[in-house]
């Protein structure tokens, strides 16, 4: 993609070189080569960068120097404008690509299978009937894909990931290994007569929005009755599971190694770290940061009520941090007067 066209979509100043100049990827300063975009956000690495053989550089202070007939891009922040640059030039391949579709002659294809421009079918991808592929998604191999499932444009299935059938992914959606998308959420009726355990239907859907990437090994089960939808630009870890029939809203960030049980609702720009359990039907509200290893009890709503966005949940159950800090501090001092006494 031309730098030219970056900044064209992106913002900042060509402060050297030439718009022209056309970049294939994104790199580290001391790995990049000719074609290669870096970015550079203090002294040190804005010399390096330069110094470097790659091809473009983004830094946020520039100075007149010899860039060796580099492209030098301006902006506000360089980090930013370097990631979003990156997914342009990885996910929007019609400039990459060809329009041909290409499916490998090992790939299994059911009835009324219907493939965009550009897409590609990897080795052993099995597809159900009326599967609907937008132009310029690539699914790779050993992946399933059920019935009726819908992938939008730009979308990457990486290898032996399984949807389920009527699962629907919008645009741009990234999906690593090892992903399962769709399966039946875990809801069971207990006959309080027998103790046996029946299975409550399962026959919802799953909806993924655009722009959200999901981790390897990590799973999201689709609605019991209605849906489960992941919101548009979600970014989830490796080794995550979100029950059935979760809204969870848009950017929020899912950290490795959570659960979310069913029926919960999580609000927009949320941040969920590592190890975070969350009973049935709680509630999360905008914004809201919940701690590592932190647990929310079944229905429970922690709300931005009282708090201001961005404030940090921690603990079993979870608190405000601060409450949280000043209890264990409480705590700790009781502890030591009552060994004192002892």
């Amino acid at each position: 993609m031309k730098i030219s066209e970056l900044i064209k979509r992106l913002g900042g100043e060509l402060v050297a070189g030439s718009g022209e100049v056309e970049v294939t990827g994104v790199a580290a300063i001391e790995y990049a080569g000719v074609r290669k975009l870096v970015f550079a956000e203090n002294e040190a690495q804005v010399k390096a960068a330069v110094e470097s053989k790659a091809g473009a550089v983004v830094l946020n202070k520039f100075e007149a120097m010899e860039t060796a007939e580099k492209s030098v891009v301006q902006a506000k922040n360089p980090r930013l404008w370097f990631a979003q640059a990156a997914h342009m030039i990885l996910h929007e391949v019609p400039e990459r690509r060809d329009f041909a579709t290409k499916v490998h002659p090992t790939a299994v294809l059911g009835e009324d299978v219907q493939l965009g421009a550009g897409v590609v079918i990897g080795a052993e991808v099995v597809i159900g009937d009326r599967v609907q592929v937008e132009d310029f998604s690539t699914i790779e191999a050993g992946s399933i894909i059920g019935a009726d499932v819908k992938i939008g444009m730009a979308c990457r299935i990486y290898p032996r990931v399984v949807i389920y059938a009527d699962s629907t992914l919008g645009n741009s959606v990234v999906v690593h290994s090892g992903v399962v998308l769709g399966a039946d959420g875990f809801g069971y009726v207990r006959d309080a007569a027998t103790g046996a355990y029946t299975q409550f239907p399962q026959q919802g859907i799953l909806v993924i929005e655009d722009d959200v990437e999901i981790g390897a090994n990590s799973t999201i089960d689709r609605g019991a009755l209605g849906e489960t939808r992941i919101g548009r630009g979600t970014k989830i870890d490796n080794l995550v599971h979100i029950g059935h029939n979760c809204k969870i809203g848009e950017d929020v960030i899912i950290v490795a190694l959570t659960g979310i049980s069913g029926s919960c609702t999580v609000g927009r720009g949320a941040v969920i770290a590592g190890q975070v359990g969350l009973g049935d039907h709680v509630t999360i509200g905008e914004g809201v940061i919940l701690g590592g290893q932190a647990g929310v009890l079944s229905g429970k709503t922690l709300p931005n009520e009282g708090h201001r966005p961005g404030t940090v949940f921690w603990g079993t159950p979870a608190k405000p941090l601060q409450q949280h800090l000043r209890e264990l501090a409480m705590l700790a001092r009781l502890t030591k007067r009552k060994g004192n006494r002892d």
